[in-house]
């Protein structure tokens, strides 16, 4: 084994084209699960009616003043951690347990950002439940996907009259453009652990960025179906009509067909939006979910309409949740940091209440409100104040320096609406300065539209926030059912796989490797001398650079031979950086971030020098490897693993 610990040494370096993309399996209906931070959903379509995309039947429960397509990300586990329910189902069951029982039971929310804020992501990750207690991670959102599967299933098998196969099913699960590879493995591992698709037919999964199927899905809207922010107003950017186009008899007949499912049609034309696009024309998605904000730069290529990534996706944390967050420091500085937390932990129930009843008064907020926001407050946070403070909440807002939240006789808080401006201020700052910084990059200049998506664009507050940036610099078009766009996406994703013809790399990747040792070039540190032979070692053998362009399928080729002609399997430890030339894998801001595993056994060879080329496959959502042994031509299993370390 050779000290710069990789086990292999490298023979030679080429790099081919090659259009290797795995034959499309056949598949009778797509079905896409949007897992957000703050809440989830499924749509489908099957594959010999592509243009009926059907998102789920309406879910039980709702809140007042919030559109229920999606139901919350919430799960509830029994004391004894089994599977109880999910989204309003589980809320409900939640809310209406007694105190005493509700702190033995698991409820989880906005769980979904772990995944992105954990910097050493592993499979036994944890997460805490409302009442403090720890749970796994992978067990959660396998719960979580499992409960998808069998209504997804459900509804197909209603819908068809007979038991639907999970075989004849193309699932297709969105994530955040910006989680790094760790995160997206995680939620395969889950898929797999759900019951969702198998390791052996991984290719039954396609993980799909949730800016890019919302970008697919632009480019069919009719100008009936979105909101041009620039030339006409609609209430609230949203005008009630059901967006089926009019004059498609058929598509009319088809929704009255399909009353308890939602039916969307998705004609199978480029939007009129898109024909005033020509070859080269530049636009910007912007996703704005619970969670995350996550920015695409996509350029479109003529006749066929195939999209091409111009810059790596950016963006970050600064999604709607942050408001919660701001709402949550504020009760902090007037109710004190140590009731907050022992509040939500002794009434969690009603802190959830309390949360629900700020997130429709948080929709309501509005560039030109003049009336204060009332928010209710549940009896039992009065009640508790009372106990843990010996004086009352109203007194507290009293002493409290916060003069913009009043005490209203009701027993509600008064916010002015500045208040409640401010709540947003912090999340809105940093996704006009995300977007600020994006536009003042060379290859996003002359874009002609920004998409304004995800459940987040509907808050006016944003959308004038995002005008007055641009200045009139490229048309701010919304699309209609804003909160359902990624979904609806997503299934046109897993319809056509191959439309996002050109990505761009987030990262440099490479590989450790022992390279011949050249004076003057190779610091002297480096210096191994084995065999009579010298050395350099943590020499980094870039596969692909940050920002680099990869078409769908493009492969990097690279042969190795193991240190040792017995080695049964090869180790190479996989190396990212976010710079663009990386020297060695000892430089700073190089981080080790995956293992590729070669399984050489049973593929033993007379050859003198064993070669193993291994191929990987840049151009998709994930990376991929595959391997070969050249003296046999037997396939050795290959398998790039993020998630240990």
């Amino acid at each position: 084994m050779d000290p710069s610990g990789t086990g292999f040494y490298k023979t030679r370096k080429c790099k081919k084209r090659t259009d290797y993309i795995n034959s499309e399996p056949s598949f009778v209906v797509v079905v896409a699960i949007d897992f957000g931070t703050t809440s989830s959903g499924y749509a489908y379509a099957f594959t010999k009616e592509p243009e009926c995309i059907h998102t789920m039947r309406r879910w039980e429960g709702g809140d007042p003043g919030v559109s229920n397509q999606k139901t919350p990300t919430t799960i509830l586990l029994t004391p004894d951690r089994k599977f109880h329910s999910f989204g309003y189902a589980a809320r409900d069951f939640y809310h209406d347990l007694d105190p005493s029982e509700s702190k033995h039971w698991l409820y989880l929310e906005k769980f979904k950002m772990k995944l992105h804020t954990t910097a050493n992501l592993s499979i036994d990750t944890d997460l805490h439940a409302a009442n403090g207690k720890r749970v796994k991670a992978l067990d959660i959102f396998a719960y979580a996907l499992a409960f998808f599967k069998e209504q997804a299933l459900k509804e197909l098998s209603d819908q068809t009259g007979s038991e639907f196969d999970n075989n004849d099913v193309r699932w297709v699960i969105t994530v955040p453009a910006i989680w790094k590879m760790p995160a997206k493995q995680f939620m395969r591992e889950a898929a797999y652990k759900s019951g969702l698709v198998s390791r052996e037919n991984a290719e039954q999964l396609i993980i799909a960025l949730e800016p890019e199927a919302a970008s697919i899905y632009c480019r069919k809207l009719r100008l009936h179906q979105m909101v041009d922010l620039g030339t006409h107003t609609t209430q609230n950017g949203f005008s009630p009509t059901d967006n089926v186009g009019s004059g498609m008899a058929q598509a009319k007949e088809h929704v009255r067909r399909n009353r308890q499912s939602r039916t969307f049609l998705v004609e199978n034309v480029i939007g009129e939006l898109w024909s005033e696009l020509e070859e080269g024309d530049r636009y910007v998605v912007v996703d704005c979910g619970g969670g995350t904000v996550d920015l695409t730069v996509h350029q479109i290529r003529l006749p066929e309409g195939h999209l091409k990534e111009l810059y790596k996706a950016s963006g970050g944390p600064y999604g709607s949740i942050g408001i919660d967050y701001e709402f949550e420091k504020l009760l902090c500085r007037i109710f004190g940091q140590d009731f907050i937390d022992q509040f939500k932990i002794k009434r969690p129930a009603a802190w959830v209440d309390l949360m629900i009843a700020f997130e429709s008064r948080k929709r309501a907020a509005a560039p030109e409100r003049t009336n204060p926001l009332n928010i209710n407050l549940p009896f039992s946070f009065i009640d508790y104040y009372k106990k843990f403070r010996g004086h009352s909440v109203e007194h507290a807002l009293r002493k409290s320096n916060v003069d913009f939240v009043k005490w209203s006789s009701q027993g509600m808080l008064r916010m002015s609406p500045d208040a409640m401006n401010s709540l947003f201020k912090p999340t809105i700052d940093h996704i006009i300065q995300h977007l600020t910084e994006l536009f003042e990059k060379p290859e996003v200049s002359n874009i002609k539209f920004l998409f304004l998506v995800g459940g987040f664009a509907e808050s006016p507050l944003l959308q004038q926030a995002v005008q007055n940036m641009l200045q009139g610099r490229s048309r701010i078009i919304i699309p209609h059912d804003v909160g359902l766009t990624i979904l609806k996406g997503a299934v046109l994703f897993g319809l056509d796989p191959s439309v996002i013809k050109v990505r761009r790399s987030p990262l440099t990747y490479g590989v450790g490797v022992l390279n011949r040792f050249v004076e003057g070039k190779h610091p002297a540190e480096k210096l191994l001398v084995k065999d009579g032979t010298r050395w350099c070692t943590d020499v980094f053998d870039t596969f692909i650079a940050a920002d680099q362009s990869v078409a769908l399928g493009e492969m990097v080729k690279r042969s190795y031979t193991p240190a040792k002609p017995s080695q049964q399997v090869i180790v190479i430890h996989v190396y990212c950086s976010e710079k663009e030339i990386v020297g060695f894998i000892s430089e700073p801001g190089v981080k080790k971030c995956g293992t590729l595993r070669l399984d050489v056994s049973g593929t033993e060879s007379t050859a003198p020098r064993r070669e193993i080329q291994t191929l990987m496959q840049f151009g998709d959502t994930e990376i991929r490897a595959m391997a070969v042994d050249v003296s046999t031509g037997r396939t050795v299993k290959a398998s790039i693993d993020f998630l240990s370390h």
